[in-house]
C-alpha cells in the first residue's frame, strides 16, 4: 500500500465530514477537526462551571495568550490584534470607524467579496463618497496586472483601498506587499480582506504593512466558527473602535492600550472559538513532520493538480499562473444556457454535481451572467480521487447541457 494513500486516509479521519459527500468547498465555511471541537467543549465546560470566575478572572489572560500565539503565527504583535467574529465584521469595524467626506473615492476590485464591497458601498453612500471599482483581468497573465489595475484607479481623491489577500470568487493570491507599498507611497491606506489567508499560506502581517488587515481563523486554520482577527497598525489604532461600544470606552486602566480595552470586552459573548486558535496552530502543525511549511506545500500541490485536471477536462488553458494560487482555484466553465436567478439559490451545474455525484463545491456567475466559474478547494482531508471524480462528473454534466 502506498504511503501517500495511507496518509490521505489518516488525515481524513481527523474530521467528522459526511463520508458520502465529496466535500470540495472548504473555502466557504471551513471544517473543524474533531479534536478541536472537543477542546472547545472543554473550554465551554470550564466557562459554564463558574461564569463569573471565567469572565472576570480567567478570560483576559486566556485572550492574551491566544492573541500572542496567533500573532507569532501570522507575524504580528498580540497587542495590535483584536478578535472579531469574522472577516466581514473586521472590514465593517474599520470602515464604520473612519470618516469620509463628499467627493472622496474608495477603491475596491471586481474580485472583492460581495459582503465587504457592500460595506464599502454603505459607508460611501452615507458620506456622499464614491466607490471606484478596479477591474482585475481573469484569466490573468501575471500578478503585475493586479497591481496595475488597482493603481490605475488612484486619484488625488482616493482615501482607502479595500483589497483581498486571496479572492473568494477567483482564488487569486494578490501581491499585497507590492500593492500596499505603492499605495502607501501615495499616502493611501489599505484595508486587506484576508478572509482566506491564515492557514492557507505563510503570512507575515507586519511585512505586508497594511494599515488594516482582517482574517478568518475558521477557514484554513480550522478553528470553530466565530474565530477571526483584526490587525490595526499602531499608528492607526486611535481611529478604530469596535462595532459595539462597551465598558472599555471609559476604562481608566493604564496597563492596557485603549485599543485592547475596547476590543477585549464588547459584551457577553462565547470566546471559546477564538481561544481554540493556539490549539489549532499546534494540532494542524503536528500532522506533518515538517510542520506548517509542509502542510502549506501539501495542500497547494494538490490544488494545482486538481486545477490541471479540470482545465484538461474543459480543454482550456490555466486561467492564472501557478504563482498566483494557493489552495483555491477557479476555472471558467461554459456559460449558462438560461437565466438561473429564478431557479433557486444555486447554479444548475452546482445542483447537478450535488444531486448526481454528491460533490459539494460552488459554481457562480462571475463577473456577470451568463459567465460562470467553478471553484475547488483543497484541505488535508481531500484525496486525489475526489478531484478525479469531479472531472468525471463535470464531463457528464456538461454533456447533459448543464
Amino acid at each position: 500500500m502506498d504511503t501517500a494513500g495511507t496518509k490521505e486516509r489518516d488525515l481524513r479521519s481527523h474530521w467528522m465530514l459526511d463520508p458520502s459527500v465529496v466535500f470540495l468547498n472548504h473555502g466557504s465555511f471551513g471544517a473543524c477537526p474533531k479534536a478541536i471541537l472537543q477542546h472547545q467543549s472543554e473550554l465551554r465546560a470550564r466557562l459554564e462551571s463558574e461564569p463569573v470566575r471565567f469572565f472576570m478572572r480567567e478570560a483576559e489572560p486566556l485572550l492574551d495568550a491566544a492573541l500572542a500565539a496567533l500573532g507569532q503565527f501570522i507575524g504580528a504583535q498580540g497587542e495590535d490584534l483584536a478578535f472579531v467574529p469574522n472577516a466581514t465584521s473586521g472590514v465593517n469595524t474599520v470602515l464604520r470607524s473612519l470618516t469620509f467626506e463628499p467627493g472622496d473615492e474608495l477603491i475596491a476590485t471586481d474580485h472583492g467579496y460581495n459582503a465587504c464591497n457592500n460595506a464599502l458601498g454603505f459607508v460611501a453612500e452615507r458620506a456622499g463618497a464614491k466607490v471606484v471599482l478596479a477591474k482585475v483581468p481573469f484569466p490573468l497573465s501575471s500578478s503585475e496586472e493586479i497591481v496595475q489595475a488597482v493603481l490605475a484607479k488612484v486619484t488625488p481623491r482616493t482615501r482607502i483601498v479595500l483589497v483581498d489577500h486571496v479572492t473568494s470568487a477567483t482564488g487569486l493570491v494578490f501581491p499585497l506587499q507590492k500593492l500596499v507599498r505603492a499605495l502607501e507611497a501615495q499616502g493611501i491606506d489599505t484595508l486587506v480582506d484576508g478572509a482566506h489567508a491564515p492557514g492557507m499560506l505563510p503570512l507575515d502581517v507586519t511585512a505586508i504593512g497594511a494599515a488594516y488587515y482582517t482574517g478568518n481563523c475558521h477557514k484554513w486554520l480550522c478553528a470553530p466558527k466565530g474565530a477571526a482577527f483584526l490587525h490595526v497598525r499602531k499608528d492607526r489604532q486611535a481611529r478604530i473602535r469596535p462595532l459595539s461600544i462597551s465598558h472599555g470606552a471609559n476604562a481608566t486602566r493604564a496597563d492596557r492600550s485603549r485599543f485592547r480595552l475596547e476590543f477585549d470586552w464588547v459584551g457577553t459573548v462565547d470566546p471559546t472559538a477564538a481561544l481554540c486558535i493556539p490549539e489549532c496552530i499546534r494540532y494542524l502543525g503536528s500532522l506533518f513532520e515538517g510542520g506548517w511549511p509542509e502542510l502549506f506545500a501539501y495542500n497547494r500541490r494538490r490544488t494545482l493538480a486538481a486545477r490541471d485536471g479540470l482545465v484538461a477536462t474543459l480543454g482550456i488553458s490555466p486561467p492564472a499562473p501557478d504563482d498566483t494560487l494557493a489552495t483555491l482555484a477557479s476555472v471558467p466553465v461554459p456559460p449558462a444556457t438560461a437565466p438561473t436567478a429564478s431557479a433557486g439559490p444555486f447554479d444548475p451545474l452546482q445542483d447537478h454535481l450535488w444531486e448526481q455525484a454528491r460533490i459539494e463545491l460552488p459554481v457562480w456567475s462571475w463577473p456577470a451572467p451568463p459567465q460562470r466559474l467553478l471553484r475547488v478547494s483543497c484541505q488535508l482531508y481531500n484525496r486525489a480521487e475526489d478531484y478525479t471524480r469531479l472531472s468525471q462528473a463535470l464531463r457528464e454534466a456538461l454533456a447533459a447541457g448543464k
